[in-house]
């Protein structure tokens, strides 16, 4: 545990839900923790217990990535933990490939509708047949024109271009549109739609705080992580953004929230400390910025060049290009506030300074 995690708390400690089960966390809510095959190798779904229309069943928060391995967790799930009960709906927060992916099957086999953001539903509808943001020639030429310019990743990120629908083939053709503000009812309860951005188009974390739960409970999704940092990435579909501006001021939104908070994030243990994590994230995004800004008083910087100053660990090429985006989104935020200024170099890659005059 690192001296941030320290001033959290972690009412579970260690514990973990086993393959194929769940843990209750609050009076009908429970976890579970779904298998994902990459450095970050699992996402936490959630079970809310729902009644709609009279029928008894389970409300499924986030599905994970379409693989078979997924869906035999999900059957064992259904096996051993609905306590003969049908799921009622799916709730997704954003379109993310390990939270959406198997919203189609998921919908398809309970017969079912999905929840989500009108914006997060046609970007994932888009994404299914797009390469856009994802991988293919336009991703790699934005890549390219802020200093990814050696062949062989040029050439890999060019060929992934079925990156998204490999994890999302599908995505279901009707939805019920969440919004911020609105209180969305289960099980007798009303959770509170808080909308996000920066991280997705418009990502919807769930907040109760009905006097039945001992502790207003949190579903953050990826807004807020106890562990790591959220990935705010600047893409080729938007490739003048200012995703981290938008992240910092939606993250300011759970300040409002009660101290006793429970968390449930999507990586990671469930946490008590949001407003102490709220700030931990502002004051990491505070101290990369002073380094960046840093590093273009020194001499013009492209976004590949401030990799090795924001990120201190060796990155493949998968870490690269989630790290170029969020370069890009740092030097962005400095640029469109005016502390930095852009120009196009001879070689045709962005670059960023200080100085009133490109070098």
């Amino acid at each position: 545990m690192n001296l941030l995690e320290q001033q959290l708390n972690y009412p579970l400690s260690d514990t973990l839900p086993e393959s194929g089960s769940a843990l209750e966390v609050a009076p009908g809510v429970r976890w579970i923790r779904m298998d994902l095959p990459f450095a970050l190798n699992h996402i936490n779904v959630w079970l809310l217990r729902d009644e709609i229309d009279g029928q008894a069943g389970w409300t499924i928060v986030d599905c994970c990535i379409a693989r078979d391995e997924s869906k035999a967790q999900w059957d064992a799930i259904f096996a051993s933990q609905l306590e003969g009960l049908p799921v009622l709906r799916v709730v997704v927060t954003h379109m993310h490939p390990d939270h959406i992916g198997l919203a189609h099957w998921l919908c398809e086999r309970w017969n079912v509708r999905l929840w989500i953001s009108a914006t997060d539903f046609n970007t994932a509808r888009l994404a299914c047949t797009s390469s856009t943001g994802f991988g293919g020639d336009n991703t790699a030429q934005f890549f390219a024109s802020h200093g990814l310019i050696d062949p062989k990743s040029m050439a890999q990120i060019r060929a992934r271009t079925g990156y998204y629908a490999s994890m999302v083939p599908e995505v279901p053709r009707s939805f019920t549109r969440l919004m911020d503000g609105m209180n969305l009812r289960v099980g007798g309860r009303d959770w509170r739609c808080i909308s996000g951005y920066g991280h997705a188009p418009e990502h919807i974390a769930l907040y109760c705080d009905d006097a039945s739960l001992p502790a207003p409970v949190l579903i953050s999704g990826d807004m807020v992580l106890p562990r790591i940092s959220t990935n705010i990435s600047v893409t080729d579909i938007e490739p003048e953004s200012d995703p981290l501006a938008l992240f910092l001021t939606s993250i300011n939104k759970f300040k409002a929230l009660a101290t006793n908070t429970l968390t449930l994030p999507s990586h990671g243990k469930p946490f008590e400390g949001l407003h102490t994590r709220i700030q931990q994230l502002q004051d990491h995004h505070r101290d990369r910025l002073e380094e960046v800004m840093a590093a273009c008083a020194t001499s013009p910087c492209s976004a590949m060049d401030i990799l090795p100053v924001m990120f201190k660990r060796k990155l493949d090429l998968h870490q690269t290009t989630f790290a170029i985006g969020e370069a890009i989104a740092h030097l962005h935020l400095l640029w469109l506030q005016g502390q930095l200024k852009r120009h196009v170099s001879a070689d045709g890659i962005y670059r960023f300074s200080c100085s009133e005059r490109p070098r």
